[in-house]
Formats: C-alpha cells, sequence, structure tokens
C-alpha cells in the first residue's frame, strides 16, 4: 500500500500544482487513498518532497532535486559539528552537543532517515533517538561514531 501511495503521490504532484498537506490529502482520498496528516507528514519526509516557487506566486510541491550524497554529506556535517559523545539507554541514544545545537542536529539525524531511529528529539545540548529495538540503537550508536569520525563520508545508507 505504501508503494502504491507514494507512486500516486509523485504523479499527483507532477500533475497538480499541489500547495499544502491537505490539498495532497484531498487529492489522495480522491484517488481511493485514505490517509492521516499524520501518513502525509511521513511520506513527505520519505519521498524527500520540497517546496518550490510557482510562476504565479506561492508554492508546489515537488521531488528533491540535490543528489542524495550532497543533502547526506550536509546533514552529516551538521551533526559532525554538533556533536559532543552519544550513550544508549536500551533503546534511546543519548546524543550531547554544542550548547544551542541539539536541535537542528535532531533535525538534520530525522532527515537523514536511518532505518535503526524510529525519531528524535533536540533540546538545546541534548538528543533523544528512538531506535526500533536495543540491538537497533548499539548499530545506530556505532555508526554514528564512524560517521563523526569521517570513517562515513555521509549520512546516506549504505
Amino acid at each position: 500500500m505504501k508503494i502504491a501511495r507514494h507512486a500516486q503521490i509523485i504523479k499527483l504532484i507532477n500533475q497538480y500544482d499541489i500547495e499544502t498537506q491537505e490539498e495532497l490529502a484531498k487529492k489522495l482520498e480522491e484517488s481511493g487513498f485514505a490517509v492521516t496528516q499524520a501518513t502525509i507528514s511521513r511520506d513527505i519526509r520519505q519521498l524527500k518532497l520540497t517546496k518550490v516557487p510557482k510562476e504565479n506566486g506561492g508554492s508546489r510541491y515537488a521531488v528533491l532535486q540535490n543528489a542524495p550524497s550532497e543533502v547526506g554529506s550536509r546533514y552529516a556535517r551538521v551533526l559532525k559539528d554538533a556533536f559532543i559523545s552519544v550513550d544508549l539507554a536500551k533503546n534511546i541514544l543519548v546524543i550531547k552537543t554544542v550548547s544551542g545545537m541539539a536541535m537542528a542536529a535532531a533535525a538534520a539525524f530525522d532527515e537523514m532517515n536511518w532505518s535503526e531511529i524510529v525519531g528524535c528529539i533536540g533540546g538545546d545540548d541534548t538528543i533523544f533517538c528512538v531506535a526500533r529495538d536495543d540491538d537497533a540503537a548499539l548499530v545506530a550508536a556505532e555508526r554514528l561514531k564512524r560517521m563523526v569520525d569521517g570513517m562515513e563520508e555521509t549520512g546516506e545508507e549504505f
């Protein structure tokens, strides 16, 4: 169902100037897909959709045109610049950052879409990342350490 929905979303945004999540939800429902706002939001992130200007003003959704490695490098750079340490508490990664950088680093981490991570919340200097399970947390912590040490060039899946 998700694959078909994603294909329909791409078809719809290429066919129509869709400006809002509500418009996208309406078009999807007209196409036979029952969706919630949370599903639309998640689909937009997973498909890496972005807003682009329309000729007559306003904006519309489009597929992000940046090369994945370039985007991943930017996110990895934000994390590298902010990172101080990582610790584990069961399936939660507790990431310490430079003061004031946690929210930006958490957003970057979320955008990298690591399969091990469900989501992140950033405060001032601390990020809580929820992993799928204890093993996924360990894998993500090791992967994060490799990335900030420069052994993994980008935040992209490998």
